[in-house]
């Protein structure tokens, strides 16, 4: 692998210069590892620069990137906006470009710094470094406006820093709102999921909610907004705050999973109440039913965004099902095996569902028992006592309509037994 001193070095003597541009330079300011490193190159034409590199891989349709021992080389780009959405640009690319305007066209001041490769200078003409320190996201110019995906960027930016978003860049958010619906569902699931995968996904949609702008690819959640709730069971407010505490309290409660995994849950918290949001206002602030309607919406929210199917699945279940195991130590024997046997060969599963409610009943600090919501535990371990084996040497039955019926009997015969025998239990314990 070449060392990019020496990619530097030969562009400097053809008469360019190269910088480290974008998040890696941002990253690296912050103190954070790096693997994407961006590169920008000024002073020599992309002809010039093949004929230095004739390794180089050239990728793009509008304007060449090259892709050089795993990292990206672009020529300095200046950008015209010729009609509305995400990709109608002029592009011009030529020697004379400088890397201030460059720079300039780039969405926000954090992500407009360089770092010249050969001297380490910092060129900063907008001020990112005072904003990194600020914990500041603000747009780097008027030229913001001019890329709708700069909304949902910015509100992916603030979520995964933790930082703010000044008002003027709010405002110039929402002068892009309707252009929003120009964008890809691909590009906007993009920023969704990169939202989703930080400690506190919620930041994203009240980045969104407070730009006016959350209504376009997120109506489903915009729609909680205002929407009430019984106050005994939810001293957090409306729907909308509710589902924010249960997303963010899923996060941390996922944080150390495998990343499908722990997205699936993620969204599943996300969408769990959506059944709310159309709850006829008359019988507010009972939601009777919502399970059951939601799901119905977990999928046209989850279409409407191109979320994977297995995203879709899990949220389906987590709508239909929170409910239930909310009250699963009030079901009797045979309802807690219908539930067990039928969330089990869900996607999402007993152990995501039990996250789903725990954060439902608990998060944001509300006076409930975690110890109470243990489906997972009970389930699994009636499942692994009573399964196809167990049937086979009792009664020697192939698989079948008896052989499945004789494992739900069975199953419903351990959970009554392990009632009573937690019950004596706790009787026990009564009297110590």
């Amino acid at each position: 692998m070449q060392d990019i001193k020496l990619i530097a070095n030969k562009i400097k003597q053809a008469g360019g210069n190269l910088y480290l541009v974008g998040g890696a330079v941002r990253d690296e300011l912050l103190g954070k590892e790096t693997h994407d490193k961006d590169y920008c190159v000024t002073g020599i034409t992309a002809n010039e620069f093949q004929k230095l590199f004739p390794e180089a891989h050239i990728r793009g349709k509008s304007f060449a990137v090259f892709e050089l021992e795993k990292q990206e080389f672009a020529m300095a780009r200046t950008e015209l906006k010729q009609g509305t959405g995400h990709k109608e640009f002029e592009i011009n690319t030529n020697p004379q470009i400088t890397i201030e305007q460059d720079l300039a066209r780039r969405d926000i001041t954090i992500n407009s710094i360089a770092k010249d490769v050969l001297t380490g200078e910092i060129i900063d003409p907008f001020n990112g470094r005072e904003d990194l320190k600020n914990k500041i996201i603000r747009a780097t110019t008027e030229h913001f406006k001019e890329d709708p995906l700069r909304v949902y960027r910015t509100a992916r930016f603030a979520t995964q820093l933790g930082f703010k978003v000044e008002e003027k860049t709010i405002k110039q958010m929402q002068e892009l709102k309707s252009e929003l619906s120009s964008l890809s569902k691909e590009r906007v699931f993009v920023e969704l999921r990169k939202a989703l995968n930080t400690e506190k996904p919620s930041i994203f949609f009240e980045v969104l909610r407070k730009a006016n702008v959350l209504d376009i690819h997120f109506k489903e959640i915009n729609d909680l907004i205002g929407v009430e709730q019984p106050i005994k069971y939810h001293p957090e407010g409306d729907a909308y705050n509710h589902t924010m505490l249960v997303l963010n309290m899923s996060a941390d409660l996922t944080k150390n999973l495998e990343e499908n995994k722990k997205l699936e849950i993620r969204f599943s918290a996300l969408v769990h109440d959506l059944g709310k949001g159309i709850t006829p206002k008359e019988e507010y602030p009972h939601h009777y039913g919502h399970e059951i309607s939601g799901v119905e919406l977990v999928k046209k929210f989850g279409n409407n965004i191109k979320v994977p199917n297995n995203w879709l699945k899990c949220g389906k279940t987590a709508c239909r099902e929170h409910m239930r195991g909310g009250i699963f130590n009030k079901m009797k024997p045979s309802t807690k095996v219908e539930f067990i046997e039928r969330v089990s060969k869900s996607l999402l599963g007993l152990d995501g569902l039990q996250i789903i409610v725990i954060c439902d009943k608990t998060s944001g600090g509300r006076p409930n028992n975690k110890e109470d919501i243990n489906f997972e535990n009970i389930g699994k371990k009636c499942l692994n006592e009573i399964n196809g084996e167990y049937i086979q040497n009792k009664y020697g039955l192939n698989p079948g309509i008896e052989f499945g019926n004789k494992l739900h009997e069975e199953r419903i015969k351990w959970m009554k037994e392990y009632l009573k025998q937690k019950n004596i239990v706790i009787e026990k314990g009564k009297l110590i």
